[in-house]
């Protein structure tokens, strides 16, 4: 490999974390741009579909291997239905069910210190800073919802439980990735998530009533799902994952929320008051204070 290629490559490598946050992030908005327009669980399906057959037609041109034992299909199998089918389910039928984009990204952002707080008691311990950070998280989380209870249903038990299911499916699925699955190509492992998911959605699916309404708002959705998000965000975590510690990678979690939130007020006109960038600051410093290494 020549110096400039050498370069670019690692240039690339550096600029991974920072492309991942932005592509996340989106996909909050792409669920409240998409969903007056869909089904939830019958829009992932086809775009589980789709993304299936483009990451199945990137295997065969490319000529990649697929894994080779049995349990490497079953432990990415299971990584998909948490990390897919689970996370992204709970995601966007909260946000059908009405709560906001901003919101479900802050409450779900708060997956690094679920991950730290495992890490810590199957191998470590809880040190004063990281419980201090987990304070202040918590204090930043009560700030926002509290202000939200109000304001017409917007928090409300069943969006609580689909945002509670996404979270504890996302930091299952990264652990569980980390622990058992391991390293393979990104194209033939994303099309064994992709087609795991697709299963467990389908019966889900077919218990929904209405249809999707297919326009210029549910295509572009489903186009940016596809491409961006599932062969661009999925793929870019799932090498994260495999490149770093679970810790390291989902503290970039806590950025997502901020970009979110603006992406939400410049796109939806979702409030920013005071009280949520307060919210949002804390938990962003009591997730840093978690996740960071000391001294």
């Amino acid at each position: 490999m020549t110096a400039a290629a050498t370069a670019r490559s690692a240039g690339w490598l550096r600029a991974m974390p920072a492309v991942f946050v932005l592509i996340w992030s989106t996909g909050f908005i792409v669920a409240r741009y998409g969903m007056p327009y869909a089904p939830p669980l019958k829009f992932l399906a086809v775009r589980y579909a789709l993304s299936l057959a483009c990451f199945g037609l990137w295997v065969a041109l490319a000529r990649v291997a697929w894994p080779q034992q049995r349990a490497q299909w079953g432990h990415l199998a299971v990584t998909g239905i948490l990390m897919q089918a689970g996370y992204l389910g709970g995601v966007w039928a909260a946000v059908r069910e009405g709560m906001g984009a901003g919101l479900v990204a802050l409450l779900v952002g708060i997956q690094p210190v679920l991950t730290a707080v495992w890490l810590s008691f199957h191998g470590g311990r809880i040190s004063q800073r990281q419980w201090g950070g987990l304070g202040l998280g918590f204090a930043g989380l009560v700030l926002v919802v509290l202000r939200k209870l109000g304001q017409g249903g917007e928090v409300s038990v069943l969006t609580m439980g689909l945002t509670l299911m996404a979270l504890v499916s996302i930091t299952a699925g990264t652990l569980y990735q980390k622990r058992f699955v391991a390293p393979c190509d990104v194209r033939s492992a994303s099309a064994v998530q992709m087609a795991a998911a697709l299963l467990v959605t389908l019966p889900f699916a077919a218990l929904e009533s209405e249809s999707i309404q297919w326009n210029l708002h549910s295509g572009g959705a489903m186009a940016w799902s596809v491409l961006a998000l599932s062969l661009g965000g999925s793929s870019l975590l799932y090498m994260l994952i495999q490149r770093g510690t679970a810790t390291a990678v989902t503290s970039l979690l806590y950025l997502v929320p901020p970009c979110t939130a603006v992406m939400a007020w410049l796109l939806f006109s979702e409030p920013i008051t005071l009280v949520t960038v307060l919210g949002i600051a804390l938990t962003a410093v009591g997730v840093s204070l978690v996740v960071r290494n000391g001294r």
